[in-house]
């Protein structure tokens, strides 16, 4: 399928150029068609060709009034046939409706110069044609033609079909976002909202959020031109039977979207084409899709601004809209979404800053700018942004500049080194220190920087980070030379544990006793005993020795300790499996610590 909307002047004969193309009636209410003024959207459709695919238009207002409503019918809308009486030539409306299409960046059109029957349509049709090639439309083919007489319309139907022909066909799998130009209800059905498919595929049995995302919404049932389908590729005209605790407050203007692809922008960069952005009042109305928001402007360079809605819309790089006073007293303006995360303004000179890096953007998703310009984001975030991946993450979903990592991993280096000169007892960065350092969201970078081949290779071991060489502590002279005192004096008694009050004589705190154990000079049996490095598996020997199995008595006379010590140590190496309990009151030593492990299974 394809799909046009009508633009044009009120009064100039849109509702009848696409009954008689369609045979439909586009009017849906018996006021316009009492009146012969189209006051809301109409949707009609034909096959131009026998067995050709379906074209449906949009047949939108012509009057001033209704130029919101003809902004909701014309917004996700790819093409158009534009409409010129030849007996009033260009008018107002016809303006107005040039410059919104303009605004929007379309370039596909047929111009109709409708009631060639009551005057000669060729002045009108030259004039038409020349506004048109100024535009985004650019150069058109025209056709004039009669509703009432039928002239011209099949060469009308030659020129739309040409037109839909050449259309681009959207992506398949896009992204669905599905602006609703109608809501009703029918009863035994529930919820139908109406809408242009710009692109992506929907199918019965699919899940879509609210243009909010406070509520999820399944889809009972689709139609597309009043037939059942389960599934529909965009461009397409659809009804969509919806069900879920929200459905009955959708109305037109709102959007249901596919979950977790969609960023809520309520702040967004632009470039503004049309005016200078400058001379812009300060409150207008932006209308995307079916939407018109209230949004605040604040110019920043010649053709650049940033918008702040009054509530968040699913808006992606490259998306265009129309910027709009309400009344229309001035003309509309065109707007590219450059930025749909930009950066807040806070410090002096950021906004002339902005300025000129927005003067660089094109508008055009590229995703290596993007990622030098935010230097770290999650892949999944640039992808609702509308910016294609240019790289695989480093870890888990996170994207990094190259230069950016590069210079993190030399930063990374540089404070897990004065870390260690400033903490010689206890000398590894802890991970979540360093994340804080650098400014980084998520450990998990922290981990990845870590592993990165460098100049400076660093370590990781127990959620601290070590440099070359300092993956041991350096005791300070003083500290060194008290744990020297306590190994000359387990030298000569191996099993007798310093007490607390003789450690602290010495000057070992916890955190030097920890260090020195660290450092490989001590083991700590439990807290408050060490003993020398090996002295596990010397008690081991000697406790084989004992006949077998051996009480808590037998072994500390054996190893010449007291219980203080001989308890925990005898735990200790239970757990090292050089020991093993009998029962309550007596252990037996293992042939190896192989055969405990054995022995336990």
């Amino acid at each position: 399928m394809r799909v046009l909307a009508t633009a044009g002047h009120v009064d100039h004969g849109k509702s009848a150029l696409v009954r008689a193309l369609t045979g439909m009636e586009p009017d849906r209410y018996e006021e316009e068609r009492r009146r012969g003024l189209t006051l809301d959207l109409g949707f009609v459709w034909t096959r131009l060709v026998p067995d050709g695919e379906h074209l449906a238009f949009v047949d939108v207002p012509g009057h001033e009034k209704f130029v919101a409503t003809m902004l909701a019918g014309v917004g996700p809308v790819p093409a158009v046939l534009f409409v010129v009486a030849a007996d009033q030539g260009w008018q107002p409306q016809s303006q107005e409706h040039l410059a919104i299409l303009d605004a929007l960046g379309v370039r596909h059109a047929v111009l109709a110069v409708t009631r060639s029957d009551l005057a000669d349509p060729e002045p009108v049709r030259a004039d038409a044609v020349e506004r048109m090639a100024a535009t985004s439309l650019g150069s058109v083919s025209s056709v004039a033609v009669s509703a009432v007489t039928g002239t011209g319309l099949n060469e009308l139907r030659t020129e739309l079909t040409r037109l839909a022909g050449g259309l681009p066909d959207p992506p398949a799998d896009a992204d669905t976002r599905l602006w609703l130009d109608r809501a009703f209800t029918v009863r035994g059905h529930g919820t139908v909202v109406t809408g242009t498919l710009g692109a992506g595929t929907l199918r019965v049995g699919d899940r879509l959020v609210t243009g909010d995302n406070s509520a999820v919404l399944r889809v009972r049932g689709l139609q597309c031109l009043h037939e059942e389908r389960s599934a529909v590729t965009g461009v397409a005209r659809v009804a969509v039977n919806v069900h879920g605790a929200a459905a009955g407050a959708l109305r037109r203007g709102q959007v249901l979207l596919a979950p977790d692809r969609w960023l809520l922008a309520d702040v967004i960069d632009v470039r503004i084409t049309g005016e200078p952005a400058g001379e812009l009042p300060r409150e207008v109305t932006l209308h995307i899709g079916t939407a018109a928001v209230p949004v605040t402007v604040r110019p920043l360079g010649e053709d650049t601004a940033r918008l702040t809605l009054r509530h968040g819309l699913p808006l992606r790089v490259g998306d265009r809209a129309v910027l709009r006073e309400p009344g229309g007293r001035r003309p509309p303006c065109g707007v590219t979404v450059l930025d749909v995360r930009p950066p807040r303004l806070a410090r002096r000179g950021a906004g002339r800053a902005r300025a000129a890096e927005l003067a660089a953007m094109t508008g055009r998703p590229d995703g290596v700018a993007e990622l030098r310009r935010r230097r770290l984001v999650r892949r999944s975030e640039l992808l609702a942004m509308g910016v294609p991946p240019p790289t695989a993450p480093v870890v888990e979903d996170w994207l990094v500049d190259a230069t950016h990592w590069a210079g993190l991993r030399e930063r990374l280096a540089t404070e897990v080194e004065r870390y260690a000169r400033r903490h010689p007892l206890e000398p590894g960065l802890p991970a979540e220190a360093a994340r804080r350092l650098l400014g980084l969201p998520d450990r998990s970078l922290v981990d990845a920087l870590a592993g990165t081949p460098g100049a400076t290779q660093l370590s990781r071991r127990q959620g601290r980070l070590y440099g070359p060489g300092r993956d041991r502590p350096t005791l300070p002279p003083p500290v060194a030379a008290a744990v020297d005192a306590v190994r000359r004096e387990l030298q000569a008694a191996p099993f007798r544990a310093p007490e607390a009050d003789r450690l602290s004589e010495l000057g070992l705190t916890r955190k030097a006793v920890a260090a020195a154990v660290s450092a490989g000079a001590l083991l700590a049996v439990t807290d408050g005993i060490v003993l020398l490095p090996g002295a596990d598996a010397r008690a081991a020997d000697i406790l084989r020795r004992l006949p077998q199995p051996f009480t808590l008595s037998e072994a500390r006379r054996a190893l010449d300790t007291t219980r203080r010590v001989a308890v925990p140590l005898l735990e200790f190496l239970d757990a090292k499996g050089y020991t093993q309990r009998v029962d309550a009151q007596r252990r037996r030593c293992a042939e190896s610590v192989h055969e405990s492990v054995h022995d336990d299974e």
